[in-house]
């Protein structure tokens, strides 16, 4: 009851605090340049010009706090012991690189970054233009969607449900295993069997993503010119040819956002391979190893030092994404 009261409490000073900062901050604008007087036309245009930073400012300062600032403490501390307290150089990036579990979490990001994005974008482009052309395509969209609203952890639960293992003789609980079983092979304990495993996890992140995927694509493909599609049709192209020649290459740009914001995703991996596996049995990722250093191990440097190699990791694409975005936008 405790935790429900300070949540209510927190929502409501939060949000009457914002109502109050803002109107506060424009009658403190509107005093400090009035719109009337001799320098009214001068008064308005400067206050115009103040007055999205006054609405900007909150965001801009909790972007600050909680991602600017945590960057460059996160790479002083890459650069010190496990305590923070003293300057050991580049020790930690010479451990990571000669370490074995951060070799493994390259290689699986890897797969990951191959495999989720292309697997999201394929089922997203194909659930977008099947469920625009049937009757209860609505219905359909919002199905495929509602993984979206389940957080990471209460997917893995659901999914890790789906891949439970019981003796050979027991009842299967697992609909993996279930009807493996009725096929006629043995039962099997599929997140502790390398490679398969990873694949697994994966199959969980694909299921969520696919819906955002299906989204922005579906209104991508509403887009297109119905004069394009129309004239093709006159020219005797066949559904395939429509689909393939003229819809994908014009949604092609969104085809791009859609799949490198999945992989920043899939860069930030951290949730499901936790609540599946725990990084075991070769399921190890580079977020789940940065959280094992710093809760598990102690071990501020080398968790910072992981961070540090997933920012310049999800760098590059989230500003290639950014710049794709305004581009298209022109």
């Amino acid at each position: 009851m405790d935790q429900f009261l300070m949540a209510g409490a927190t929502i409501i000073v939060g949000v009457f605090g914002c109502v109050f900062y803002f109107f506060m901050s424009n009658v403190l604008l509107d005093r400090i340049f009035p719109a009337r007087g001799p320098n009214a036309g001068a008064n308005i245009n400067r206050a115009g010009q103040i007055r999205p930073w006054l609405f900007l400012f909150p965001a801009l300062a909790l972007l600050t706090l909680y991602l600017v600032y945590p960057v460059f403490v996160s790479v002083y501390l890459s650069f010190m012991d496990p305590q923070g307290k003293t300057f050991v150089g580049i020790d930690n990036y010479t451990w990571l690189i000669n370490d074995s579990k951060f070799r493994e979490s390259m290689v699986n990001n890897m797969l990951w970054l191959v495999f989720v994005p292309a697997a999201s974008t394929f089922f997203g482009l194909l659930a977008a233009a099947v469920t625009d052309r049937i009757r209860w395509g609505n219905f359909a969209k919002a199905m495929i969607f509602m993984p979206m609203a389940i957080s990471f952890v209460g997917a893995a639960v659901i999914w890790k449900l789906v891949y439970e293992y019981r003796p050979e003789g027991q009842e299967q609980i697992g609909v993996l295993n279930a009807v493996w079983v009725a096929m006629g092979g043995d039962p099997q304990t599929w997140l502790t069997s390398p490679i398969v495993n990873s694949f697994l996890l994966m199959i969980v992140l694909v299921w969520i993503q696919t819906g955002f995927a299906m989204v922005i694509l579906s209104a991508a493909l509403r887009g297109i010119p119905e004069e394009t599609i129309e004239a093709a049709i006159l020219d005797g192209a066949s559904p395939m040819q429509i689909f393939m020649k003229i819809k994908v290459p014009q949604i092609w740009g969104t085809i791009l956002v859609v799949w490198t914001t999945i992989t920043i995703t899939v860069l930030k991996v951290f949730d499901i391979v936790l609540t599946m596996t725990n990084g075991q049995w070769g399921t190890q990722v580079l977020a789940n190893l940065m959280f094992d250093w710093m809760f598990r191990g102690n071990d501020t440097g080398r968790a910072s030092t992981a961070a540090i190699v997933i920012m310049l990791m999800v760098t590059p694409i989230m500003i290639w994404n950014i710049r794709n975005a305004a581009r298209e936008a022109r």
